[in-house]
């Protein structure tokens, strides 16, 4: 991958920093605020960052098109022949979708500007496979994969008909249930995408690193706006364009293992959440500072910090970052 790829995603990233304030005053006018939970008075800030994120993403990509169309910049890695142009244009079709659809859920708020809930449970495991829909019929990705306790499998036209919607699905999905601090799933998504892009470049899979490289370039750009404290909240556009895109790089880089490595962590908050029946939100209660969780039982793996009220938001966030980090970094030796 040469450095058009590294120029591009540079501008993308410039484009959601550059995008972002204007996103923030938008969304105050036309109050799609939500109260930031974690905070002493609660405030309301503007959701649905995840806009501005793709924007930048949107810009990157299409530059990059742009110029190994007109200038043949970048042919050795992205050949017409190939069709690899199909299968990229295909996972980029899919991370837009899943973007509008996390954006339906984030547009209605409730009255008491609470939190957004536009979509009911049982809709959004169903819109997120109609946007995986590019990726199954464009047959993306490599029909032999790992999977654990049976090695590498052949699974033929099965993956793409099963494998695909469900990874692409849960992926989604599982992405937006370890949420609701404070720079929690942009820093998790710029570490997570981070290691698996260069993973995916290591291994010359250059369709799966550029897509990851663009989403971390232009999530670095947006956690100036998200870090604590936040000037704007990830909503569901965010949190499903992570999904999609986590999704996306392994498929499109048959990088299936290290995606499973990579997103433990959110096994695990499934796991924590399922005992809740998926009622329980990660977000606690400020104290004198503090994030104190409201359940005596940890439903979250942000509870599990927050049981004795020890530790600021920034703090816990940081600890997820340090978990997310280690499982980042396993990838590399399993």
């Amino acid at each position: 991958m040469n450095i058009l790829a590294f120029v591009v995603a540079a501008i993308g990233a410039f484009i959601t920093y550059l995008t972002t304030p204007w996103l923030i005053r938008y969304l105050r006018r036309i109050d799609l605020v939500v109260k930031d939970q974690n905070k002493e008075h609660r405030p309301l800030v503007p959701i649905s960052g995840g806009l501005a994120v793709f924007a930048g993403f949107f810009v990157g990509f299409m530059l990059f098109i742009f110029f190994r169309t007109f200038f043949d910049i970048g042919a050795a890695e992205l050949t017409l022949e190939s069709g690899q142009f199909l299968v990229l244009f295909a996972g980029f079709i899919s991370i837009f979708l899943v973007t509008i659809i996390g954006f339906l859920d984030d547009v209605l708020i409730t009255k008491s500007k609470e939190a957004s809930g536009g979509l009911r449970q049982w809709q959004k495991p169903f819109l997120t496979l109609i946007a995986a829909i590019p990726l199954m019929v464009t047959h993306a990705g490599t029909s032999t994969i790992y999977l654990p306790f049976f090695g590498d499998v052949a699974l033929g036209v099965i993956y793409p008909l099963l494998f695909v919607p469900i990874g692409f699905v849960g992926a989604a999905n599982m992405v937006n249930m370890l949420a609701g601090l404070n720079g929690l799933e942009v820093g998790m998504g710029i570490i997570y995408l981070g290691s698996l892009g260069f993973y995916a470049f290591v291994h010359n899979q250059y369709i799966a690193a550029l897509l990851a490289l663009l989403a971390f370039t232009s999530l670095c750009a947006f956690w100036f706006y998200n870090k604590t404290p936040a000037k704007i909240l990830p909503g569901d556009s965010l949190t499903y364009f992570l999904g999609g895109t986590l999704a996306s790089v392994a498929i499109l880089g048959n990088l299936e293992k290290a995606a499973l490595i990579i997103s433990i962590p959110f096994f695990v908050e499934f796991f924590l959440k399922l005992r809740s029946r998926f009622t329980a939100a990660s977000y606690g209660i400020w104290v004198h500072g503090n994030i104190q969780s409201k359940y005596d039982t940890p439903y979250s793996v942000t509870h599990l910090f927050m049981k004795n009220g020890n530790y600021t938001e920034k703090q816990i966030t940081y600890f997820i970052f340090v978990i997310q980090a280690f499982f980042a970094a396993l990838i590399w030796v399993i």
